[in-house]
């Protein structure tokens, strides 16, 4: 049967062996591998269509699924990106509130220094008062004490 279409050219099987070293370690050859894993692939046998496509549409979907993934990621690292910026920002402007802080406190403490005089002296006053106040509260005590004994004296002598 002479046919224009090529086909697969036989060959002695020793010589397809020495060609190909996947055959020789085929298992559905039954020669034993040292992978205990199998593959439908074999080199010189007809393969299924339906079981090609399947593998291609599994191929493009894994591929699919990657890229999601990759740009997943990569999105998120940006909006850690952002976030880092932000919080950067967010630390200067506080820093900057911090050393105006600051200084308003050493301003404060310089305004504390210079009146501190003047109010060691309002705690003097306001002692000195304290005691003025207590001996007005004596004298008044003691004036309601002779008019009593006065009242008491002019009832006698009544």
């Amino acid at each position: 049967m002479a046919s224009s279409e090529p086909g697969p050219v036989e060959t002695s099987k020793p010589e397809q062996e020495a060609k190909s070293p996947s055959v020789e370690c085929s298992p559905k050859k039954g020669l034993t591998t040292l992978s205990t894993s199998t593959s439908s692939y074999e080199p010189l046998e007809t393969h299924d269509p339906t079981l090609n496509r399947l593998a291609v549409t599994m191929f493009q979907k894994v591929h699919e699924y990657l890229q999601a993934e990759l740009t997943s990621s990569e999105s998120e690292y940006q909006l850690l990106e952002q976030m880092n910026k932000a919080t950067a920002a967010k630390y200067s402007d506080l820093t900057q509130v911090a050393a105006n802080v600051g200084k308003g406190i050493m301003e404060l403490n310089a305004k504390f220094k210079s009146l501190e005089v003047y109010l060691e002296q309002i705690d003097q006053i306001e002692d000195n008062i304290s005691k003025l106040e207590h001996a007005a509260y004596k004298l008044d005590a003691y004036t309601v004490r002779l008019e009593n004994k006065f009242k008491a004296l002019t009832a006698e002598k009544r």
